[in-house]
């Protein structure tokens, strides 16, 4: 049988008692608090423990014990604000702008135009091969999942989309719209 010894044998004995029951009594609203200030939930352990570090070092100095909750508050804010503060910025300032990489951006009026001709097109498919084309492809279910749904053979799912794709790509007014 082995026995496990705590690492810092002075954790488990507090120098200030009434801080380790504060900590308890109030740990999940300070966590709350935390989680508030930061965007992701271990930042914002990190930023609480930091706080109740600074107030516990100052724990013998604060006087009204019955407004802690307002330091400790305080001291993440003043972390969390610190924190961002020394964040590093990667800009440097040059004489030329640098060129942009790629192809300029799309036009988004005639994305849309294009949005539109496609569900124009869609629309002109039968019945049965719209239904599969907008789950294969605008609800981006599986094949299996397709045929499921409209109780038809895998098989089946298959061959009509081909199709449906087939007239897509021969309709007049799509290729007129790319």
């Amino acid at each position: 049988m082995t026995t496990t010894t705590p690492v810092c044998t002075s954790a488990s004995t507090a120098v200030y008692p009434s801080f380790a029951s504060y900590v308890r009594a109030r740990g999940q609203v300070l966590q709350r608090t935390a989680r508030s200030l930061t965007a992701n939930p271990c930042d914002a352990e990190d930023l609480l423990q930091t706080a109740l570090t600074k107030t516990y070092l100052a724990w013998d100095r604060i006087e009204d014990h019955r407004a802690l909750d307002g330091y400790v508050r305080r001291a993440l804010v003043n972390t969390r604000t610190s924190q961002w503060r020394k964040r590093k910025v990667e800009e440097f300032p040059c004489e030329e702008l640098p060129e942009r990489d790629g192809a300029p951006a799309a036009d988004p009026a005639e994305q849309q135009a294009l949005r539109d001709a496609m569900w124009r097109a869609v629309h002109r498919l039968p019945d049965r091969q719209r239904a599969m084309v907008v789950l294969r492809y605008y609800e981006d279910m599986t094949e299996v999942q397709t045929a499921e749904l409209l109780g038809v053979s895998v098989g089946t799912v298959k061959s009509a989309v081909s199709r449906a794709l087939g007239k897509l790509r021969e309709d007049p007014e799509l290729a007129q719209a790319a």
